[in-house]
């Protein structure tokens, strides 16, 4: 028997049931553990729908032993005997934005697959396919970026009716963007996206094409320094001669030791973990991230890059392209490379065994503002997790401080997901550039978040861990004059080896406890009065928990009437995440259990209108079990 495939790459080509069919190809079955994707039973046989925009002919022209045979509509049903819902690419459950997403990475994947010659292998996978099925899951709030994560892209076209986010934050997490964001038709064109000819200058904003256009690309500009043809020929003789580029200088980073028989003794014997082989309370030992000893064992390279239509450079584009195109499924293919390849677009790469390209920033400088936009910024799936986002972006700091001297400033625009990166990066909102140095420079988007970075001069970016310790130890240094929290006392002999198992301890024994003021008419006292404070501080933290957890972004924001039909019927005290965090920091709530009524509401509402089984009646189940546990940690029953 022959069943047909939807073969179609455009999105606005596909109706909701052949998009469902795509999205359930690269989506795990919720109830059969083996099944990681929709694929068709034995003895039947995929074939192309006709209509694809790839090249990809009807398969069905060529014949076959049963020329006689009729295509039996569509793929519906999977080997594991299960549908397109059961592998979760049902619109109703996912909901429209979720739906969409997911159907722009499966239409990425396809097209991946379609490169290969592979589009109706339903067995075949490799490491690009498997890593961006990773996008296929739940969104998480992250990191990675960027995964910052997911990250908002640019739609280079007018007419191009995809949905479009700002390119700057793609995820260093896999965390693709709920919404989709439509950007200004000001800044791009739609004949490149559509593979036909056009000036490329039209995609650039009006100011930097007058710029452009008044000095020459190698011109001089304001500041201390010319920018010379010295800077752009330093970072070429980089890329083709020195090991590490920019890299400058190793990590230097203690690697935490093995305990000893010693350190083992006081463990037992109740001395705190960071205090033990340390004869005052200095800061604990670090441990070196994975990123750090690839890059100072020379595993991974971090070079600089740009079009100088030298083999090399050109090699090393290539794979930021491809990584691009891989991280940011929902960005026309053709305005990456536009970008990529641009004259004016500089690069700086994280190379792997020899040219492969494992993470990069893509950035246009604009020296004569004295600032940077990072167009691009992501890292590889199978590679995240490693410390790659920090590092890259201390290395791009530094890169810049070398190349331009006078630029103090990086722009981006970001989404939700991948603001909580670039505020760790040094990033704000608040944007402190003067609107008239960088308005009519950078493309202009909707629905990102235009986010501010201002280098510092006194920091070295390429070796933070001296600063931090150095303010550490002054940190240190001022609670030891404040307090004795840095004295070790002994252990207790009762929890000494061999000790009886119903030896009582009197609190007055402890050492160290008289010392602090203790007594048990103090203890009494307090143990019937609670604090204000200590209410909202228990309570915040609860909430952050809660926020933290990646299966609980549905619950994040209230939910909106138009994406849940009859919610308001259905639902009488609506309640989210965001309208208790308001509430805490407001001072809301006069009792703790005030607050455990509107936290379990929010869980008690999604279960009532999701029927069981559903995405987000699952969540819901979830964050209560975790939530019962947060209570019992805090001592609340």
């Amino acid at each position: 028997m022959k069943v047909a495939y939807p073969v179609s790459h455009v999105f606005d080509e596909l109706d909701s049931s052949s998009l469902s069919l795509k999205i359930a190809r690269h989506s795990p079955c919720s109830i059969c553990r083996d099944c990681t994707g929709l694929h068709p039973p034995p003895k039947v046989d995929v074939v192309g729908d006709g209509h694809s925009d790839s090249g990809l002919p009807d398969l069905g022209q060529y014949g076959s032993d049963d020329d006689d045979e009729e295509v039996s509509g569509y793929l519906d049903a999977c080997a594991c005997g299960h549908g397109v819902k059961e592998h979760n690419a049902n619109e109703v459950t996912l909901g429209k934005s979720e739906f969409t997403r997911r159907g722009r990475v499966a239409i990425r994947l396809d097209e991946f697959l379609q490169d290969s010659g592979r589009l109706l292998d339903f067995d075949y996978t490799d490491e690009d396919i498997l890593s961006l099925r990773k996008q296929m899951g739940h969104p998480v709030s992250s990191v990675t970026v960027a995964n910052s994560s997911g990250a908002p892209n640019s739609s280079p076209s007018q007419k191009h009716s995809s949905s479009a986010h700002s390119p700057a934050s793609s995820v260093l997490s896999d965390v693709p963007a709920h919404q989709a964001k439509k950007r200004r038709a000001s800044s791009s064109s739609l004949s490149d996206a559509e593979g036909k000819s056009s000036d490329d200058e039209e995609d650039k904003p009006l100011a930097s094409r007058i710029m452009r256009g008044a000095r020459p690309m190698h011109g001089k500009r304001t500041g201390k320094q010319p920018p010379g043809k010295k800077a752009k020929q330093s970072n070429r003789s980089d890329l083709n001669g020195h090991v590490n580029g920019i890299n400058g200088h190793d990590s230097k980073i203690k690697l935490e030791d093995k305990m000893d028989e010693g350190q083992l003794n006081g463990l037992t014997a109740g001395v705190p973990m960071d205090t033990i082989g340390r004869s005052s309370a200095g800061p604990p030992v670090r441990t070196e991230k994975p990123s750090a000893v690839e890059l100072r064992k020379g595993l991974i390279r971090i070079v600089p890059v740009e079009n100088d239509m030298q083999p090399r450079s050109l090699i090393l584009l290539t794979g930021l392209k491809t990584l691009f195109q891989k991280q940011l499924p929902k960005m026309p293919r053709e305005y990456i490379a536009r970008l990529v390849y641009d004259e004016a677009s500089k690069c700086l790469a994280i190379v792997k065994r020899g040219l492969k390209v494992v993470g990069g920033i893509c950035y246009r400088p604009f020296p004569h503002r004295g600032f940077a936009e990072i167009v691009f910024f992501a890292t590889n799936s199978a590679d995240q997790e490693k410390g790659y986002g920090g590092m890259l972006m201390d290395h791009f700091k530094a890169h810049i401080r070398k190349a331009y001297p006078d630029m103090w400033h990086f722009l981006t625009y970001a989404d939700n997901f991948a603001v909580g990166y670039f505020e760790k990066q040094g990033f704000s909102k608040d944007i402190a550039l003067d609107r008239s140095v960088w308005a009519g420079y950078i493309k202009d988007y909707e629905g990102g978040t235009i986010m501010q970075c201002t280098m510092l001069d006194k920091v070295d970016y390429l070796d933070k861990a001296a600063t931090f310790k150095i303010q550490q130890e002054a940190i240190m240094t001022k609670i030891r004059q404040l307090s004795k929290s840095h004295v070790i006392h002994q252990g207790l002999p009762q929890f000494q080896p061999g000790a009886p198992v119903d030896m009582k301890v009197d609190p007055k024994e402890v050492p160290g406890l008289r010392e602090t003021g203790w007594t048990y008419e103090l203890a009494a006292s307090m143990a019937h009065v609670t604090g204000g404070g200590a209410i909202k501080t228990r309570m915040k933290n609860i909430m952050a928990k809660l926020m933290e957890e990646p299966r609980g972004w549905p619950f994040h924001q209230p939910v909106k009437p138009s994406e849940a039909e009859n919610y308001e019927e259905i639902i009488k005290k609506p309640m989210d995440f965001g309208t208790i965090s308001e509430k805490i920091e407001n001072q809301q709530y006069r009792t703790f259990d005030a607050f455990v009524e509107d936290v379990q509401l929010v869980f008690d509402n999604c279960r009532l209108y999701n029927p069981e089984g559903t995405i987000f009646h699952k969540n819901a189940k979830h964050l209560d079990g975790m939530f019962k546990k947060l209570l019992a940690k805090h001592g609340h029953s």
